[in-house]
């Protein structure tokens, strides 16, 4: 693999970034400064950043269609599963997930090691809309339902992010919100005197759950959806 490209995916910046890293000399590859991007790295090579160990990593965008019991953390508990126990075969490239998803909740966790696209996507600034399929223990009523909408249901005194509510029966709803605010979506609905009996992510952005998906079982996201994620929060 050619330096520029190597420290391009150790860093996570873009080539011409690479190239001027390299020209300034601060990368050493077993021991020796090189100057030239299109120097050629070793297999097992040592390479060094300002004094740090790097390494290429390939970047993994899966879509794991998480069970309950399991962790959304890349630690591991006495008591839960890390989600990482369903990928076994991509942990040494040190995999995380983007965004929460609780142990008891099911459904859609983006599984990567693209920092900067996670990042984005979790962070407020970029707005990235989630959907989750939640099952109440009572219906709504049609005041409620707008208050919802409009967002005037406060959480810790702040209105809720909510931009679409949809009700597929009395009460099992699509709810689809900006914002990833510890246990946000129960809540809400704790709010409105109203209890959270099942919780199913089933879409980030605009990237769906694949209803064919099992539980516990994952697929790599298309080139397509991957473009789409980018893009949404200004990567493309």
């Amino acid at each position: 693999m050619r330096l520029d490209k190597y420290i391009s995916k150790a860093l996570g910046v873009t080539r011409k970034e690479a190239k001027e890293i390299i020209r300034r000399g601060e990368v050493q590859v077993d021991g020796e400064v090189i100057r030239k991007a299109d120097f050629k790295v070793p297999e097992k090579a040592n390479v060094f950043v300002d004094g740090q160990k790097v390494e290429a990593k390939d970047k993994i965008y899966l879509m794991l269609n998480k069970p309950k019991g399991y962790l959304s953390t890349t630690e591991r508990d006495k008591d839960y599963p890390s989600f990482l126990e369903l990928i076994p075969e991509y942990e040494h490239l040190e995999p995380f997930a983007a965004g929460r998803l609780d142990v008891d909740a099911e459904g859609f966790l983006l599984v990567t090691n693209d920092g900067q696209l996670a990042h984005r996507i979790t962070h407020p600034k970029w707005k990235v809309p989630k959907t989750y399929e939640v099952l109440l223990e009572k219906p709504l009523t049609e005041e409620q339902i707008e208050k919802i909408k409009q967002r005037k249901v406060l959480v810790d005194g702040k209105p809720v992010a909510v931009e679409d509510l949809k009700v597929l029966e009395p009460n099992r709803v699509l709810l689809t919100i900006t914002e990833g605010r510890f246990h946000i979506v129960k809540n809400l609905f704790k709010e409105l005197g109203n209890k959270v009996l099942n919780l199913k992510r089933v879409a980030i952005g605009e990237i769906q759950l694949d209803e064919d998906l099992l539980e516990g079982y994952y697929r790599h996201l298309t080139e397509e959806e991957v473009k789409k994620l980018k893009k949404m929060v200004g990567l493309d």
